[in-house]
């Protein structure tokens, strides 16, 4: 018999809602593997294993009163830049280390009206604003595999957790990849919905206004999509929600293949050049090919956006947006903040107005590109990640493809998509050197749908592979 850890969100849901199982023997399963594993990790930094039975004695209840919740019993960890009710809630900042929040986020209020049970604050990133996952409040997140290393970030609590079995689903934020990066170093489905589509319209101040989203972890395509199911939806009060309510749910994506007629592109270096490790390149290439055997309409391909994003373009308004929201605590107190995002703070205070005009500019070059793109391929697939995980003492891995890498060359596959408000899903595809890497899949916006049915496209043909 599977334990509790073993099983899909799915299979939670039907087990404590035909009362096989009680949600809070479910509870006390995760709360007795967070006791025993999560100190070797650092994933989760607030627990509180009491107020977790509180939670799952109150999804009893309501079952036992004849409600019906969608994700009765479902243990859910959420990121620590997200508001938990009555919980510290720090952003990864000494800045925020007393601070309390004073409602849930909109998604996790979401969450518990379903009957998830929430598990634990997840560590991140101060901001979340680098790509691997320390900070000054709770130390350095370490990757289940190898606790040399890291498991990317800024999510990587999130992700180290989930692949650690504690959970069974995680929230995290995705403001230029910090779901699908860390998701493809852990062997995880990592999913950035179209933006607006998982509102978000209170909580802390995003230096990465208008590109930030709620992201979405789970151990299989078919427990993202569900997940994307139960917390998508519109809320006018979220100034990135759609100007009209999308209705994507009806189209059950989570199971429906898509048709052979869609149009793929593959593109190894996003028509950027982009380094990539050889080996993964070949890795995810053979996966590819394989499709393209298996009969699917393949032809590689990149968007047409040239030279003006050879580097990641946003970078001026992240520094401009972290300044605005915090300049004059870094005044205050420059000790307590970490050294990488203290020079991130001050390279905001010297970006002009002129700066920032010419990246939103910039910016709408770019969503024009891939949207002129888009009309002739329905899918665009591409590597998430160009390394494997490196030294958790590091920022960033200090090679790439042979090359000395910057601090964000690991990183350069994902934000292009943030700028365009575009679905992408990084799917676990192969193992290189004895560690995970992803495939990203993207489509237009709002076609979340065709996202997740090709998503499951790939897991069930990688699925068959591997049993031959």
């Amino acid at each position: 018999m599977t334990a509790p850890h073993q099983w899909t969100a799915q299979e939670c849901v039907v087990k404590v809602g035909q009362r096989s199982i009680q949600a809070t023997e479910v509870a006390a399963h995760f709360i007795e593997r967070v006791t025993r594993i999560n100190p070797s990790i650092n994933a989760l930094v607030q627990f509180r294993p009491d107020d977790v039975l509180r939670q799952a004695r109150e999804v009893d209840a309501r079952i036992d009163a004849g409600e019906h919740l969608p994700m009765a019993g479902v243990a859910v960890t959420v990121k620590d830049n997200l508001w938990v009710e009555a919980y510290t809630v720090t952003q990864g900042s000494r800045l925020f280390k007393d601070f309390v929040a004073p409602r849930d986020a909109w998604v996790v209020q979401r969450l518990r009206a379903l009957g998830a049970v929430v598990l634990g604050i997840t560590n991140c990133s101060e901001f979340a604003c680098k790509g691997a996952t320390d900070n000054l409040v709770y130390g350095t997140t370490r990757h289940p595999a190898d606790l040399k290393r890291t498991p990317g970030g800024s999510s990587g609590g999130a992700v180290a957790a989930l692949a650690s079995g504690l959970g069974l689903l995680a929230l995290g934020t995705d403001a230029g990849g910090s779901v699908r990066r860390p998701a493809a170093h852990t062997a995880l489905v990592g999913y950035k919905p179209s933006q607006g589509l998982v509102p978000n319209p209170w909580g802390f101040g995003e230096p990465n206004y208008g590109v930030s989203v709620v992201g979405l972890l789970a151990k299989n395509v078919a427990d993202c999509a569900w997940f994307f199911d139960q917390v998508g939806d519109f809320d006018a009060s979220d100034a990135s929600a759609p100007p009209l309510p999308v209705d994507w749910q009806a189209l059950q994506c989570s199971v429906r293949a898509p048709s052979k007629d869609v149009r793929i592109a593959w593109s190894p270096r996003l028509g950027c050049g982009f380094a990539i490790d050889a080996d993964i390149r070949l890795a995810i290439e053979q996966v590819v090919d394989r499709l393209a055997s298996a009969g699917w309409n393949v032809a590689q391909a990149d968007p047409p956006w040239g030279e003006s994003v050879s580097a990641y373009p946003m970078d001026a308004l992240q520094h401009a947006g972290l300044h605005a929201l915090h300049g004059r605590a870094l005044q205050a107190a420059t000790t307590e903040i970490d050294p990488h995002l203290k020079a991130q703070i001050e390279s905001g205070a010297l970006k002009s107005a002129s700066d920032r005009a010419s990246v939103l500019r910039a910016r709408d070059r770019i969503q024009r590109d891939l949207g002129t793109f888009f009309s002739s391929f329905d899918l665009l697939l591409c590597p998430t990640v160009p390394v494997i995980p490196w030294d958790n003492t590091s920022i960033a891995p200090t090679r790439v493809e042979g090359r000395t890498a910057g601090l964000r060359d690991h990183a350069v596959f994902t934000p292009l998509f943030n700028l365009c408000g575009v679905p992408a899903c990084s799917v676990p595809v192969a193992t290189v050197r004895g560690f995970p890497v992803g495939l990203q899949i993207v489509a237009p916006r709002f076609q979340d749908p065709l996202v997740f049915a090709f998503a499951g496209l790939m897991e069930r043909l990688l699925a068959r592979s591997s049993t031959v």
